[in-house]
């Protein structure tokens, strides 16, 4: 990187159905199509030959050039000042309600429009399929272009000359142009006025999509761009979640740390259900529980760490041909070995993060429909696990464990069944959950090191973990005790940089030493620091983490000592833990909520 800052100079547009992330050159650098975990159809972010590409530029130098989201919704702008002149280009997959449902169709919608003089502009749509392997055959009808034989049927209508298209000429831009790319659906009414029309509807779903949001009165702007960057990766069909839109973006430049995140953990259920929540967005909340439910519906043995968004289970890693990100980081891995993992955390996670659907007065489930069962179910596994050592929060590949963290959501899923059980007047529930708390907080205990006054990351182990400043923030620690400003410190010591990131851990790993931090660890440093008092130190580290987004206020999973962004982006894990540390805060400076 010859010591310059890396950042992801790019946005994403979605719809609940799939996302493409567009630079700030216009190309869609990476779409996945019909799902979010399909092959793409555009893929230059792994490899610049085999990865296809769908480009509006200036045939022009270009003098300057700007992105920004039209305020308040996923509609993306990119605006090229030439010597010729200057154009807008807007994209956006259309979303708005009609018809007593979400219409949300397999559509990328780019509009071309002249701002200034009459400049040159060339159009490139070369998708391609099976990861790169298959090239399409190209067929040209009277007003679009089909794309044959790369799985699902792909059409591009447009307005504007199909051969300048094919042939990849440059032409005058004198008028609105419009480009409508479609995956199995054909344009059936006049692409202008559809075009408009879902632009309109679009930019209004989306506004009062935030108008229904619950933010604090403290970072709005922040909260509510990871608010849309959250809602887009819930895939509406099952009501999964997934952790990126992105695969194999390396954790450092050369890590070879390059993994498939295009699935749904179950680890970040928890913290991406209180975020959605804390925004009041139960619509979300209740689709992504009954995500949760069919998939321990059909888990008799145990619950994976990650699903598909349908649920499927079997994720097979394997490694593609392409070159990887900025063409020199390979291995690109597809699928992911993570789901053959034992991660006993989830057990307490998934409980936790259902609490609400059984105690909160304010949500639609009536008492007959709140399942019992999934509880019994996910407290039994807690029971049977609670001695078992397993890989951690981290997906450590060669080494098992007895987790600090994983006997945390022990801890807390166990509370989180007894407030069940006594809402729902079940003894049997009440009182094996009230002896699992006590045994987990045990176990908690082991982990204690009285020469470091902190918790380690596991019994017998001298490291520290980030993980574990969830001790603080979800109340096992008193945060007014002398214990957990120790244990802060002690983290603070050991795990901060010069320049207030966080890294995981700081030992080996099955990959080496760690160069880069993780991100939502930062996050949740702040938001444990919040929870002991130190509220400028918590505002501080808000402020500094917050300029680690890119232009657009999109977060990555990683970042470098020296600020650059790294990992899959936008990574939900780093906007859910913005979001959360932003109330906690807000709660402690009894700053007002509005919504």
């Amino acid at each position: 990187m010859n010591g310059k800052q890396h950042t992801y100079n790019m946005g994403i547009v979605g719809n609940c159905s799939f996302m493409a992330y567009i630079d700030m050159y216009a190309e869609v650098k990476w779409m996945c199509m019909p799902r979010f975990d399909s092959s793409f159809l555009f893929g230059s972010l792994l490899d610049s030959e085999k990865g296809g590409t769908f480009r509006i530029s200036p045939a022009e130098d270009i003098i300057q050039h700007r992105q920004y989201y039209l305020e308040n919704t996923n509609v993306l702008c990119t605006e090229f000042e030439c010597a010729d002149g200057a154009f807008r280009v807007t994209d956006f997959a259309p979303r708005f309600y009609q018809n007593d449902r979400y219409f949300r169709p397999l559509m990328l919608l780019r509009k071309i429009e002249p701002l200034e003089g009459r400049p040159m502009v060339r159009v490139v749509c070369r998708p391609v399929g099976e990861y790169g392997r298959a090239l399409p055959e190209v067929l040209l009808g009277s007003n679009h272009i089909r794309y044959m034989n790369i799985g699902p049927h792909i059409r591009l209508t447009t307005d504007i000359s199909l051969n300048n298209i094919v042939d990849e000429k440059a032409f005058v831009l004198s008028e609105p142009r419009y480009l409508l790319f479609s995956c199995e659906l054909p344009l059936e009414s006049g692409l202008t006025d559809t075009f408009e029309s879902f632009l309109k509807k679009t930019v209004s779903y989306w506004r009062e999509w935030v108008k229904t949001t619950s933010i604090p009165s403290i970072y709005q702007e922040a909260i509510i761009r990871s608010s849309l960057v959250l809602k887009l990766h819930q895939y509406e069909d099952t009501g999964g979640i997934i952790a990126s839109g992105s695969m194999s973006l390396p954790e450092f430049d050369q890590s070879g740390r390059n993994w498939d995140y295009r699935y749904c953990w179950m680890r970040d259920t928890y913290y991406t259900l209180y975020a959605l929540n804390s925004i009041g967005h139960f619509e979300e909340s209740q689709k992504y529980f009954q995500y949760i439910e069919n998939i321990i519906a059909t888990e008799k043995a145990r619950i994976q760490p990650l699903y598909s968004i349908t649920g499927e289970k079997v994720l097979t890693e394997t490694i593609t041909g392409l070159k990887g990100y900025m063409d020199n980081n390979a291995p690109v891995r597809l699928g992911n070995e993570a789901y053959t993992h034992i991660q006993n955390d989830v057990y307490g996670q998934v409980l936790v993060s259902l609490m609400p659907l059984y105690v909160d007065k304010r949500l639609s489930i009536h008492s007959a429909n709140k399942p019992l069962q999934i509880i019994h179910f996910l407290l039994d596994k807690i029971e049977e696990t609670l001695y078992t050592p397993d890989a951690g929060l981290w997906e450590f590949r060669n080494s098992m464990q007895l987790h600090c963290y994983t006997f945390l959501f022990h801890w807390a899923g166990s509370r989180a069944a007894l407030k069940i059980g006594t809402e729902m007047n079940d003894e049997s529930l009440i009182k094996k959950a009230r002896n699992l708390i006590l045994l987990s907080s045990e176990q908690i205990e082991k982990c204690y090191s009285a020469e470091k006054k902190a918790y380690t990351q596991a019994i017998g182990s001298d490291h520290m973990d980030a993980s574990c400043l969830k001790l603080v923030s979800m109340g096992y620690l008193d945060p007014n005790s002398a214990k957990a400003h120790d244990h802060i410190t002690a983290i603070e010591r050991e795990l901060k940089t010069e320049n207030g990131f966080i890294y995981r851990y700081r030992h080996e790993d099955d990959f080496g030493r760690p160069e880069s931090t993780f991100l939502v660890c930062a996050f949740w440093y702040a938001e444990a620091l919040a929870c002991i008092g130190r509220l400028d130190d918590a505002n501080k580290a808000l402020e500094n983490l917050i300029r680690t987004s890119n232009h657009l206020g999109l977060f990555s999973e990683d970042v470098g000592l020296d600020g650059s962004q790294w990992g899959n982006f936008p990574q939900t894990y780093s906007h859910v833990g913005l979001m959360n540390a932003v109330f906690r805060l807000a709660r402690k400076l009894d700053k007002p909520l509005y919504g």
